[in-house]
């Protein structure tokens, strides 16, 4: 079958092949985080006392709320459930389902990470987080939101406010203490990984309701 009745074909084998790399990557650094014992790197340390010295109500009020909009029901279940809802609505069912699953194998992989290497928070957090350091589930979470919606709507500003959003949950997880800065890291690494390889399983039936939506709306207009 030729790749122009398989549309999508060519971006999945992309997908799979960035998504391998970035998730090994994310297993790699992690393991070099637990051979390198209970201290954290000179670089987690250093951005640790440096954020501690940026203390402000308004640093922490945002980072709270950073805190929640990342984590618990709300970035676990009302984001990627509202985001489906949302892309079935505008009559992209498959999308919804990419994006359902990519933020489902996020979370796994990441407390798969997590119990795997065990790896302890700073000792000054001031929010309450389940187990495991490494990754920063709240990071991941992030960064499957900003490549799936780019995946979705490849769009040079949806690119730019995706990375924005996690530059920012990033910063609030290592201004709550509760996570070391390579924690962020892999949660970038992890999330990114995770939403391109489910990417490349529905790159295919997501291009053709793309291509399917694009004569209708030429045909309307």
């Amino acid at each position: 079958m030729s790749d122009d009745s398989m549309p999508g074909r060519g971006p999945a084998i992309g997908y799979l092949v960035t998504g391998l790399v970035l998730v090994a990557l994310s297993c790699g650094l992690g393991f070099w985080i637990f051979t390198h014992g209970e201290a954290p790197f000179a670089i987690d340390v250093w951005w640790n006392a440096l954020v501690a010295e940026w203390y402000s109500p308004v640093l922490t009020g945002f980072s709270r709320v950073m805190n929640w909009l990342g984590g618990g029901w709300f970035g676990v279940l009302a984001v990627p459930i509202g985001g489906a809802v949302a892309l079935i609505i505008v009559r992209r069912p498959w999308a919804a389902a990419y994006f359902l699953a990519a933020e489902a194998v996020s979370a796994g992989g990441v407390q798969v990470l997590k119990h795997l290497f065990g790896r302890v928070r700073p000792e000054d957090i001031i929010v309450v987080s389940d187990y495991g350091s490494y990754p920063s589930g709240h990071v991941a979470n992030a960064t499957t939101l900003a490549v799936a919606a780019f995946v979705i709507f490849p769009r040079v500003w949806v690119a730019v406010v995706g990375a924005v959003w996690v530059v920012l949950m990033a910063f609030s997880r290592t201004y709550l203490h509760a996570h070391w800065l390579s924690d962020t890291v892999g949660g970038v690494l992890i999330g990114a990984g995770a939403a391109l390889l489910v990417a490349a399983a529905f790159a295919v039936p997501m291009a053709r309701e793309k291509a399917r939506a694009v004569e209708k709306a030429a045909s309307l207009g």
